[in-house]
């Protein structure tokens, strides 16, 4: 689920929002020469990795071991030591340790692994979603949050605007009245934008994060919406109204969960939410298990393009394989320059996308790249069923990637995103398994084939594309 569901390819409410962008945003945004960071930053970046423990930082001595461990386990090395001395120097997040992470597939398994956690909460809640729809699977959320909140439990929820303009303002109010703290992100309606504050519509809050009493935490695709459950009446619903969405999200235990509640407690205080009740947000964390977690959130503004970043750099410097998952594929030139670089030196490199999409504009801009992709070898497949809607990656059998950035524009420069970094062999087997079942319920496409497509076809995916900047 994107800002915009476009429709037709060209609807009124997409010539509107194009309109209304035009007059919001200033200047026209562009995403930095990652290549030319790489380079400036590894070359004069003299500080070692450096890896957080649970209780303090590690020695340099033992960050090092641990990252050697891992290439040591496959065959990784520039991935790994380019990657984590990019991260650590242009965002100055370190890699956490002694965490325990779960994969969860779907939303059936999301929402169970959620509940289970805000069931046993003692402290605090802080919940933050792009979309929080009012039907089956919002009212079991909104009961058992109010619930804990009248056991004493502080709940504080950020909703995107308009992500959740279709959820009624009594929803919300019931929440309120609940004891749940709720916060309006950059509200669609300019007259509810709180003074000192500028009028953002395109500037959405996209991210999907849970964290439980600091210790447990939530992260992925996955919006509170019913179309994981194949029932929702949703506008966002407009085929295959039987079949649940495909979507990914990870549990992570342990001290990582501390910097996803720093993001969420930072959103707070730049959307100038009311002062919080004083509870153990940031407590000690013990080591919960062996991945290594880097979260890493992306902000609107040049020097604040994080994920772009860690995407450009890891496709990169892979050596064996790369195995993306993508709703909303629109991308840039530096990152087709990456993949297609990557088939050129000989590595595995497969996309899988939806067959069908909730937004017809991206979707036929998407597919505009397929040619230039296919004929550089690039492995494109489309994936049967209930609309994909995972954003997830794995690359040479170790680093892994999990949050709710799509590879286009939209979620790179104008919306807040959050990812979760994952090293380690085990975690890396169960996603590579994971993309490995998608791709026996997807189509592969062939260039002998796509080049067949209709005329009209091509029209539509040229039109989309010459959009692409604000898709």
């Amino acid at each position: 689920m994107k800002n915009l569901s476009t429709g037709p390819l060209m609807g009124p409410l997409f010539l509107l929002f194009t309109c209304l962008c035009l007059v919001t945003v200033p200047g026209c945004a562009s995403l930095p020469n990652v290549q030319k960071m790489m380079g400036h930053e590894l070359s004069s970046s003299d500080q070692p990795t450096k890896i957080m423990g649970h209780k303090r930082d590690l020695s340099a001595k033992t960050s090092k071991a641990m990252i050697k461990r891992l290439e040591g386990q496959v065959d990784a090395t520039r991935l790994l030591e380019q990657q984590v001395q990019l991260m650590q120097s242009v965002s100055g997040s370190l890699l956490v340790a002694g965490n325990k992470v779960t994969l969860l597939i779907d939303g059936k398994a999301t929402y169970a692994a959620m509940f289970e956690a805000i069931q046993n909460a003692k402290d605090n809640i802080n919940f933050e979603t792009f979309i929080f729809e009012d039907d089956e699977v919002g009212k079991r959320f909104s009961d058992l949050l109010i619930r804990k909140s009248a056991e004493g439990v502080q709940v504080n929820l950020i909703y995107d605007s308009y992500g959740s303009m279709n959820t009624p303002v009594s929803f919300f109010q019931r929440l309120r009245d609940g004891g749940v703290r709720v916060l309006e992100f950059n509200p669609v309606n300019p007259w509810k934008v709180l003074k000192g504050k500028v009028w953002a519509l395109r500037h959405r809050d996209h991210r999907k994060i849970l964290v439980v009493d600091g210790a447990i935490a939530f992260i992925g695709g996955v919006n509170i919406s019913a179309v994981y459950s194949g029932s929702s009446a949703s506008r966002y619903r407009r085929e295959k109204k039987d079949q649940p969405w495909r979507d990914t999200d990870v549990r992570i235990e342990g001290p990582a969960a501390l910097r996803l509640q720093w993001l969420f407690m930072k959103t707070w205080e730049r959307q100038k939410g009311p002062a919080l009740p004083s509870r153990d947000y940031f407590p000690y964390v013990k080591q919960a298990g062996n991945t290594l977690v880097r979260v890493v959130g992306s902000l609107p503004g040049e020097s604040n393009r994080l994920i772009f970043m860690m995407y450009i750099s890891a496709i990169t410097h892979a050596e064996n394989s790369i195995y993306l998952t993508t709703p909303y594929f629109v991308p840039d030139d530096q990152m087709l320059k990456a993949l297609t670089d990557a088939t050129a030196r000989g590595v595995d490199v497969k996309i899988l996308l939806p067959g069908f999409n909730d937004e017809a504009l991206v979707f036929h801009a998407s597919r505009y790249y397929y040619t230039r992709l296919l004929k550089a070898g690039v492995q494109l497949f489309e994936r049967r069923g209930g609309m994909l809607h995972a954003k997830t990656a794995v690359i040479d059998d170790v680093w892994s990637t999990i949050g709710s950035s799509n590879l286009d524009n939209e979620s790179f420069l104008t919306n807040d995103e959050a990812n979760a970094v994952l090293l380690g062999l085990d975690f890396a087997d169960s996603m590579q398994a994971m993309f490995e079942k998608d791709l026996e319920e997807s189509d592969q496409i062939s260039l002998e084939e796509w080049e067949k497509r209709s005329l009209e076809n091509h029209l539509k995916e040229w039109s989309a594309h010459l959009l692409k900047h604000l898709l």
